[in-house]
């Protein structure tokens, strides 16, 4: 079977950069940025808020026509729709705790349906697709043919996200090498506070300080290895706080998941592993027996 895991990596999303202050109508001034536990609380109510008074095509989904491609719509409770329940009812949606700058945001996840198969981590690729929205109803992007992103490289909110789905069970390759999805893969919505999206700056579409939605189908996971060593980047979070770029073994600067040597001791890493070439089973020699495995041991010389 063809393996999908080697199509071109293209990332639409810009990483998490926060600006300080930025200038005023005049040009001249600053403003300082909003406090940020402040504004999640904002940001918290006015998620709420489109909770509590918008509901989900949940009857689509419960009996779904011909041809119905797991399209997730929103609408307002109201008129005709008054008796419809609100997403914030539902048993599907679940919220997640995912602390920066020492404030504790919530996202809220509607798992409409989980998935079969891998889970990503936080640092992975995942092959999807999307649609942006702002809690108006405006949409500010999508991509509505598979796309591969590099999760170390998005805004928090959705690489937080994406990790409570799973992707596709597998999939099919056609006479004319397209692919078909095992229709298992993962489906939902995922609703982000301004702290875990792009905050004070704004982007093309969205206002500064504005919480945003992402409708996500999960269909492919791609376990990364940025450095191409032979440790997955997951397995180079060596404290396993979340956060790879305080992984800094040699002191060089780089971090490890990004570090070819992550010892410095002039042997690249991959050279002192030992990976199983039909499993992928690593193991970490450690020739001097003093407990560090050689690749993080500057004291193994070879």
């Amino acid at each position: 079977m063809m393996k999908l895991n080697n199509l071109f990596f293209i990332t639409v999303l810009a990483s998490t950069m926060f600006i300080s202050c930025k200038k005023d109508d005049d040009g001249n001034s600053t403003v300082p940025d909003r406090d940020r536990g402040e504004q999640a609380i904002e940001d918290d109510e006015a998620l709420i808020s489109y909770l509590k008074t918008h509901f989900y095509n949940d009857k689509d989904f419960e009996s779904p026509s011909a041809g119905f491609n797991n399209e997730i719509r929103f609408d307002t409770i109201a008129g005709s729709n008054s008796d419809r329940t609100p997403i914030f009812e539902s048993d599907l949606l679940e919220t997640k705790t995912v602390t920066r700058n020492d404030v504790d945001y919530t996202l809220y996840i509607l798992k409409i349906r989980e998935g079969e198969g891998q889970r990503p981590s936080f640092v992975d690729s995942t092959f999807v697709t999307y649609t942006g929205k702002l809690l108006t109803g405006a949409n500010f992007d999508s991509a509505q043919t598979q796309i591969w992103f590099d999760l170390t490289k998005l805004i928090d909110g959705f690489s937080e996200g994406i990790t409570e789905f799973k992707s596709a069970s597998g999939y099919d390759i056609n006479d004319d090498n397209t692919v078909t999805f095992n229709n298992d893969y993962g489906v939902g919505s995922i609703f982000i506070p301004s702290g875990l999206a792009y905050f004070s700056s704004p982007q093309a579409a969205i206002p500064a300080y504005s919480p945003i939605i992402f409708n996500v189908k999960l269909f492919l996971v791609n376990q990364a290895d940025h450095d191409n060593d032979g440790i997955p980047t997951i397995m180079e979070d060596i404290n396993n706080d979340q956060n790879i770029y305080n992984d800094d073994t040699d002191g060089d600067g780089t971090p490890n998941y990004a570090d070819a040597d992550d010892d410095g001791d002039g042997t690249p890493t991959k050279d002192e592993i030992t990976v199983d070439p039909i499993t992928g089973e690593i193991t970490f020699t450690d020739k001097n027996n003093d407990g560090t495995p050689d690749y993080l041991d500057r004291e193994t010389y070879y």
